[in-house]
């Protein structure tokens, strides 16, 4: 308990999920946490679109105003690109499975995927947006409060997608890849501030944006040596120890509850 009394955080994407597990231990720990998402619900929420610069300067505005300082940034909004096709999603589930036949039964492969040739520019363009894009506006404006403070911590969500790449999801891989080098490139640049740069690279976590590989979830369980998808408290304690000052010696690194996955960042 305690291990973050009386700093102020601000969460993005806070209000569901991995996002939402963060804001619950954040508080028992004894942080002051500000909650972002995109759309109004209880309790007193900032609004904001990530991917969009002005929205997230008037968001970053008003935690100023409300506390003038700001300790913790986790970046944590984001979207899996896909969540208003859900056929499309089925499908991919669907091919993937075949093809995993396929080769399992030593036959040419017939099934493909072709994600990358049909993907749009609206869905590439919306998926970097509020990965990418919304990583780096928020940061930008979080260190605007931490250097005035000459302290502060950053916790960036990437995702094994981003190290080790996935199949059929091109724009999240590439969005989560950038948060990982934005993560490096910050923390290099800011250490002279005290401010630490970390990021969190989740595997498989059971959450509602991974309802959609229900069908394809004893496979990929198999595929992690301890055999289960993560829970969001999983994720969570690995952003309260970056958040806190148990981690001040680490900064430009990369923590990855993913249930040894992958092993190498």
């Amino acid at each position: 308990m305690n291990r973050l009394a009386g700093k102020v955080a601000l969460v993005t994407g806070g209000a569901r999920g991995i996002g939402a597990a963060i804001v619950r231990r954040f508080r028992e720990e004894g942080a002051t946490v500000l909650v972002n998402d995109i759309e109004p619900g209880e309790g007193d929420r900032l609004v904001a679109d990530v991917s969009d610069s002005l929205a997230v300067a008037a968001m970053f505005a008003e935690v100023r105003r409300r506390h003038g300082r700001l300790d913790v940034l986790v970046n944590n909004a984001g979207i899996s690109g896909l969540e208003d096709d859900a056929a499309a999603l089925s499908s991919l589930g669907e091919r993937l499975m075949r093809q995993m036949a396929e080769r399992a039964s030593g036959e040419p492969v017939r099934t493909h995927l072709d994600v990358a040739m049909h993907l749009s520019d609206d869905r590439w363009r919306r998926t970097l947006a509020v990965h990418l894009d919304g990583t780096f506006f928020c940061c930008r404006e979080a260190l605007k409060l931490m250097a005035a403070q000459e302290a502060g911590a950053i916790v960036n969500m990437s995702s094994t997608m981003g190290t080790a790449g996935g199949l059929g999801a091109p724009a999240y891989c590439a969005a989560k890849a950038g948060i990982l080098g934005l993560t490096r490139a910050l923390a290099r640049e800011v250490a002279s501030r005290n401010i630490r740069v970390n990021a969190i690279a989740p595997g498989y976590i059971d959450t509602p944006m991974t309802e959609p590989l229900r069908a394809l979830r004893p496979y990929l369980e198999q595929l992690a040596p301890l055999g289960r998808f993560g829970e969001t408290d999983d994720v969570a304690w690995a952003a309260v120890y970056l958040a806190s000052d148990e981690s001040r010696f680490l900064t430009g690194q990369v923590i990855a509850p993913n249930g040894g996955w992958h092993m190498s960042q």
